[in-house]
Formats: C-alpha cells, structure tokens, sequence
C-alpha cells in the first residue's frame, strides 16, 4: 500500500475519516454536476416504476467518490449495498453467493472491476442480462446446467482503468460514467463541509489553501484537514487559517502545487540528469529507485494533468513549463 500523504489511493488511516465525511445524498455531493443531474432523473423513473436501477459503470482516478456514489444510489433507492472488489471474487461459486444472497432491487457494488478474472465475468454475464445463473452440474457428457433466477439488482462497477474493462462487460452497463478531477473551488466547498462535521474552525482562505495542494481529489483533501486540524490545536487556538495550512503541509513536504518529494525528485532527475528527456521509463525507475510501475500508475498522472510531463514513443520528457518551475533553464535541456 502507498503511503503517501499525497496519494489518491486509501491508506490504512483513511477508513475512519472516510466513513464519517462522506456525503449520503445528492444534495451533500459537490461536484461531478453532470453525473448528478443524470443519475437523479434515472433513479427518480426507476423508483416510479418500481424497477432496479440499470447497471452503472463509473471510472476515473481513484479517490474521487466513486463508492460513495454507490453508497449515495443505495440510499436513494432505499436498498442495500453490497461491497466487494474484483480480485475479492476469486471463482464463480465467490460471484455465485454474493448473487443468491441479494433482494429485490439492491445494490452490488463491485470495486476494481477491471480485476475480474475471465471465469467471473463469464458469469456475470447472464447475471446483468438476464438475472439468471447457469450452474453447470457435472463433467464432460453428463454434464447438465442448471439456471438459478436472481432478483432483479443494480451492478455498480468501479475502476481506475476503464481501458482494462472487457469488451463484452462494458456493453452491459446501461450508464457509463467518467469522474473528473475537481477544481480547488469544489475542494473548498467540501474541506468546510468536512471542517464542520469533525467541529473544526477554518476559514475561506484555510480551506482554498488546502483545496489548491490536493490534486483535484477529495480524498488527499480530507488527508491534508486532518493534518492541518493537528497543527492549529497546537499552534492557533484550533482555528486553520490559509498560514497555519501552508504551514502543516510545507512540514509535511507539499509545496504549492501539491508535488510532494518524490514527485520533485522524479523531475528534476529527468531534468538535470537527463537534460529534459527523453528517458526510458526503466531507466528513469531504476536511477530513481522505484518500481517502473508505480510510477506509471502512481507518480505519472498528476505530473501529466500539470503539464510538466510528457509520454513519447522514445521516452518521457520534461516540458518548459517544469523547467520553469523547479527553476532549471540552460543550454543542456533537449528542448
């Protein structure tokens, strides 16, 4: 698990703070208007029909509210949710009793569902269309299959890599979802709300100077309240003010731009080391001392929504918005 204070992924730390900041209805959901609008005319025709919600596929960066989406749905619907993940569902017969445990009309919902192994999602597929289960009895010539019905239920799938979601399940959900990173106005409006539900004091500036470090994303928002809620009980009466925030994450090493130290390292080695690139990706791992893929998948994506970074056919390379930032100009860029 990645530890970083900056990471959109949940540390172990998270679940608490999670649970208790997250939103239970449409009305308290900031951002993602678009999705908003969408989902409270579909579930309010569902509801009126006295039908299942259709499936829904949401993707996007982690730590933007997808499940807390789910959790939202359910509660409209006034049903239960179901919480699992891809690689959680190891076999069919795993899918098999999440499925025959449902009732009429609930919610399952399925995180990393990118994860699914072949098997399982050959499975799925009778589930999401037809509400039916096709257990096969037996081997080779006796072999006989046996539908199960199934309640009627809405698959709420969740993934970071839409890319990695089958052909055959993506045409199965009814609704399919992008969430885009939020701007620091959004982060605002829901660091106070946060503020206000741990009975913390903060004001418009505080919460903007902690929105504007949190990479578009709530989550690594609420890291970085609780953080600062620390340093202005000891040091400001409890009140966070935009110098007590740029304070605890400076000591936190998040500059103004959320980059935190291995973001920092990572390009200013392709700047000052690789004269602004390109650098093999292998290459760039190894001389930074970390995993090829945790850079791709960790490290990359902010760097790249910045502008400070580009993926070539012949590497990465730095562009002269970063040289400008980190202050490295001169003759020995490539660009």
């Amino acid at each position: 698990m990645d530890e970083r204070v900056t990471s959109p992924e949940t540390a172990a730390n998270d679940f608490g703070l999670d649970h208790d900041l997250r939103p239970h209805s449409l009305s308290e959901y900031v951002g993602q208007e678009n999705i908003k609008d969408n989902l409270a005319v579909f579930m309010e025709a569902a509801m009126q029909r006295k039908e299942a919600l259709d499936h829904v596929l949401l993707y996007g960066p982690p730590g933007l509210g997808k499940t807390t989406l789910a959790g939202i749905i359910a509660n409209t619907m006034q049903v239960q949710l179901r919480v699992t993940s891809g690689p959680a569902i190891e076999k069919p017969g795993d899918l098999a009793a999440i499925l025959s445990g449902l009732s009429e009309h609930d919610v399952l919902f399925i995180d990393e569902i990118h994860r699914l192994s072949r098997a399982v999602e050959e499975v799925l597929y009778s589930a999401m269309e037809d509400y039916a289960l096709d257990i096969v009895l037996g081997k080779g010539m006796g072999a006989q299959t046996l539908r199960v019905n199934l309640p009627h239920f809405t698959l709420i799938g969740a993934t970071t890599k839409a890319g990695m979601v089958s052909a055959p399940l993506r045409s199965r959900f009814g609704m399919v979802m992008r969430l885009e990173l939020y701007t620091p106005e959004e982060l605002a409006q829901i660091v106070t709300r946060s503020a206000g539900i741990l009975g913390v004091a903060i004001d418009r500036d505080g919460a903007l100077e902690i929105a504007s470090r949190s990479r578009g994303t709530p989550r690594i928002a609420n890291r970085f309240l609780k953080r600062a809620r620390d340093f202005a009980q000891l040091q400001n009466e409890g009140m966070i003010t935009a110098a007590v925030a740029d304070h605890a994450l400076k000591m936190l090493d998040v500059d103004e731009l959320g980059l935190d130290r291995i973001d920092r390292r990572l390009m200013t080695a392709i700047l000052t080391n690789f004269g602004g690139g390109p650098v093999g990706l292998d290459t760039l791992a190894a001389f930074v001392g970390e995993d090829s893929n945790t850079i791709e998948d960790v490290y990359e994506p902010y760097l790249l929504q910045l502008g400070f970074l580009n993926r070539t056919p012949r590497g990465r390379m730095a562009t002269a918005e970063a040289a400008r930032y980190f202050g490295i100009e001169g003759a020995q860029l490539s660009f």
